[in-house]
């Protein structure tokens, strides 16, 4: 009975370490600043959304910059309130102009800077989302946008490392935005701004992240509770002495 006993809590231990350690490599994969929806079509509008989580156990986040990319400019960049913070928009030149429905702009948005309110912040354990408009997306692959992250003890993150398609993650990646080719009816409809939310790339992905975690660990405890009625099917049928 004892080494029965001693069997189970062994396999206990062991369902908890593997579980432990399969979620602690899920985790990590989130913390970054990234933009979401990931995705878009080339030539239309889009809503998308900054997230930024807070990696500090004892600061706050006050301060996001956000920096466009200067070889994909976008004609029409807009932000939407976010209570308890302040934005700064910076515009600079381009050259050739960019076309906007038949009009030419000379100048685009390269940076936006949100500064949160005296005592204010992403507080540590939370994470923040700051919504933008950006339209016509240009005709590119991908846009990358280099971000600062201002901690309230002075820290900054910087997370400007630009990743490289098929390889390994960097270590401060930037928030990446691949745009695909625009289908013949989106195209149709490229003049106006797209209502997308911001929450379905990263939420799909974590959800699916979730569930093949947790499929894993089922399948491992189902493997253990096997073994131990086995154990004790043998032992009950075993010839008293």
């Amino acid at each position: 009975m004892i080494r029965l006993r001693r069997s189970a809590t062994a396999a206990a231990l062991t369902v908890a370490a593997v579980a432990t350690a399969l979620l602690g490599l899920a985790g990590p994969a989130a913390a970054h600043v990234t933009i979401n929806p990931a995705e878009a079509s080339q030539g239309g509008y889009g809503r998308f959304a900054f997230r930024v989580p807070n990696e500090s156990d004892t600061a706050s986040t006050t301060k996001v910059e956000v920096v466009l990319p200067e070889s994909t400019p976008v004609g029409s960049v807009s932000t939407m309130p976010v209570p308890g913070w302040t934005v700064q928009v910076e515009k600079r030149k381009v050259d050739p102009p960019i076309e906007v429905h038949g009009s030419q702009l000379t100048e685009a948005v390269s940076k936006l800077t949100w500064t949160a309110a005296t005592g204010g912040g992403v507080k540590p354990g939370e994470f923040q989302e700051f919504p933008v408009s950006m339209g016509p997306l240009p005709q590119a692959d991908r846009m990358v946008f280099k971000v600062l992250q201002t901690y309230s003890d002075g820290n900054v993150s910087r997370w400007i490392e630009e990743p490289t398609p098929g390889g390994e993650e960097p270590q401060d990646p930037a928030p990446v935005l691949t745009l695909t080719a625009a289908s013949a009816s989106a195209s149709s409809s490229a003049g106006a701004p797209a209502a997308t939310s911001g929450d379905d790339g990263d939420d799909d992905g974590g959800a699916g992240t979730a569930l093949g975690v947790a499929g894993l660990v089922a399948g491992l405890a189902g493997l253990v509770l096997g073994g131990l009625a086995f154990l004790r099917t043998r032992r009950g049928a075993a010839p008293k002495a």
